[in-house]
């Protein structure tokens, strides 16, 4: 009978990965020093963000596990059969393929990297119970470490590669706002709006990114009542004169997320609805100048509250004003520790990048009724931040259609 391996290197076709081996190199380096400083032997990644973040991998799950493990010398990405050369032609260092053929080959496959009775760093806010379990009967080690948060703050600081990347995101985020722009008009449904900005996200992503996987770019586009929430799905609802209409475009390159987010108008905006948008847009601006390094998120949490209820408007408030960008998702992923949020007491640094998104939701039945919301991406620097957003917001440009 044909002996069939637990595990596997199938390594063929040449390296292409979103940034230079320097770049994943100097990450692993920043990496290992938190792995020294915690006493962390061996790291098991198991989430999609620090698998791409520290690999440039960008798994497909679809029910199997996959991880990268990295020690004081290796850094090795785990994946399915399935995939064949795919992970390994889209990661830095070593790649090992497990097989189905046994049950829990994925867990031998790591314990060959990492060995018995080591001291294990893990994702505590994604490993999963079943998960945890078999970690705990292969690997056996001599203790765990919750590197989640260490991780989840390295992140937090992008390199000047990273903010080229999330430069031209925005960039394409904006070429599809223009083309939604475009396509808006009395009669035509929200799906197929949709559609044409994620076209022309697509096409501009692979006009910039030639040798790139294209996957996950996506559009939010709401009319009328779907305005309320920020992450309503796409229907095929139909506009009408008057509707007050939210446009979010989605770019992913390489896991990296940008966007944009405008309220809108179909034609004519009455009154009530015009108060709001303009107090919304105020309080947007307002918000942009507070976003300098030195200030911390609860803090600038805290002063857009105070403009809101200056104006009565804070009890519409839904959501926290910002948050972080880079290796994210709406699937996974997600910097946490920086958002602008009233729990949140990160300090902006340079290096930092964030949003900046006021919502009003203004309930059906009254007057200006819908959801409001403008969102633009601002880079921290040493001098205060740079807004890399360039799609107009407000009355004078986003009346249309």
């Amino acid at each position: 009978m044909t002996q069939r391996p637990a595990y596997y290197r199938l390594h063929q076709g040449a390296r292409i990965l979103p940034f230079a081996a320097d770049e994943y190199d100097a990450r692993l380096k920043g990496l290992r020093a938190i792995m020294e400083a915690q006493g962390v032997e061996s790291c098991v990644f198991t989430s999609m963000h620090n698998i791409a973040y520290y690999s440039g991998f960008l798994y497909c799950a679809f029910g199997r596990p996959y991880g990268l493990v990295v020690t004081a010398t290796d850094s090795v990405t785990i994946s399915a059969g399935i995939d064949a050369g795919q992970p390994w032609r889209r990661c830095h260092g070593d790649n090992i393929t497990y097989t189905d053929w046994a049950r829990d080959n994925y867990w031998r496959a790591i314990l060959s990297v990492t060995g018995e009775g080591k001291t294990i760093g893990f994702e505590g806010d994604h490993l999963t119970l079943l998960q945890s379990g078999k970690l705990d009967a292969f690997l056996k080690p001599a203790r765990r470490v919750d590197i989640a948060e260490a991780t989840m703050r390295q992140r937090m600081h992008k390199s000047p590669a990273e903010i080229a990347l999330i430069r031209a995101g925005a960039n394409t985020a904006d070429v599809g706002g223009y083309a939604i722009r475009e396509a808006i008009e009395v009669g035509a449904r929200e799906i197929d709006i949709a559609m044409a900005g994620r076209n022309a996200m697509e096409r501009e992503i692979a006009r910039r990114f030639p040798e790139a996987e294209y996957r996950d770019t996506w559009v939010w586009f709401q009319s009328g009542i779907n305005t309320d929430g920020a992450h309503n799905p796409v229907t095929a609802r139909r506009l009408e004169t008057g509707d007050i209409l939210s446009l979010n475009t989605f770019p992913m390159i390489s896991g990296y997320y940008t966007a944009l987010e405008r309220t809108l108008f179909v034609r004519e905006v009455d009154a009530a609805s015009l108060k709001i948008w303009e107090a919304n847009v105020a309080a947007h601006e307002y918000g942009i100048s507070l976003l300098q390094p030195g200030a911390s998120c609860a803090e600038i949490t805290a002063k857009i509250n105070a403009f809101f209820e200056d104006r009565d408007l804070l009890q519409y408030r839904t959501f926290g004003y910002g948050h972080s960008f880079g290796v994210l998702s709406h699937y996974y992923g997600r910097e946490a520790g920086l958002e602008l949020r009233e729990d949140i007491d990160t300090v902006l640094e340079p290096g930092m990048v964030i949003s900046m998104e006021p919502m009003l939701t203004i309930p059906e039945g009254q007057p200006g009724a819908g959801g409001y919301r403008e969102h633009d991406i601002l880079v921290i620097h040493e001098g205060g931040n740079e807004n890399i957003t360039a799609y107009p917001y407000g009355p004078g440009f986003n009346v249309v259609g």
